[in-house]
């Protein structure tokens, strides 16, 4: 099973996915977590030149092929042998991301991307996708916040320093995304504490796994 953790700089996906797998792990549930980009050995030196913030003249094309290349990678050695294994996947981003940010955001054309994805990785899709919404913002109040003190990497601020209307055009095309798959996409208000965005996780996981025949009670 493959489920993705979706949402801008500073909404806590990775601190709620870790929260995640611990809940399905204390379950005695097999779960992995991964991310995008950045989930192999080979993906961390790709997301070094993407999130490098001295790389802000990298043409957006070239960004997309990046991020294809570390996917290409990622869903060879890590997601599909997860998921073939009967493993839970739990994966930072994914291919909504693509369309979010290199689509929505950037401008590159939405039915180009959707086509190399189906070319490239035979419309591999996430069975859930929980995307984490708030107002740019207060995430980038947040990812800034972390980062001065340390909890997040300086050396990985592309994407923050990018104007508040990049993030606002990447947070209206999560929403349309959401909007365009509701079977797949659950919306959570990451404007809350922790605590209260971590048990509205854990209730929408419960419910999607029991769904399935995996039960986790």
């Amino acid at each position: 099973m493959f489920i993705t953790f979706e949402g801008i700089e500073g909404s806590g996906k990775t601190t709620q996915i870790q929260l995640a797998a611990k809940y399905l792990s204390d379950k005695n549930l097999p779960v992995i977590v991964t991310r995008e980009p950045g989930g192999t050995d080979i993906g961390l030196k790709i997301r070094a030149l993407l999130l490098d913030p001295e790389h802000r003249d990298l043409q957006p094309r070239a960004e997309l092929l990046l991020y294809m290349a570390d996917r290409a990678h990622h869903l060879g050695t890590v997601i599909r042998p997860a998921v073939a294994n009967r493993k839970i996947v739990l994966c930072d981003r994914y291919f909504d991301a693509t369309l979010a940010y290199q689509g929505y955001a950037r401008g590159l054309d939405i039915d180009l991307l959707k086509t190399l994805h189906r070319l490239m990785f035979d419309d591999f899709t996430p069975d859930l996708t929980l995307l984490l919404d708030l107002p740019p913002e207060i995430s980038l109040r947040r990812a800034w916040r972390q980062i001065s003190a340390g909890e997040r990497e300086a050396a990985e601020t592309r994407f923050e320093k990018e104007a508040v209307h990049f993030h606002e055009r990447v947070r209206a095309g999560y929403l349309d995304l959401a909007c365009r798959f509701p079977q797949r996409f659950r919306i959570v208000n990451a404007d809350r504490d922790l605590n209260t965005v971590r048990r509205d996780i854990q209730a929408i996981l419960s419910h999607f796994l029991e769904a399935r025949y995996i039960l986790i009670g």
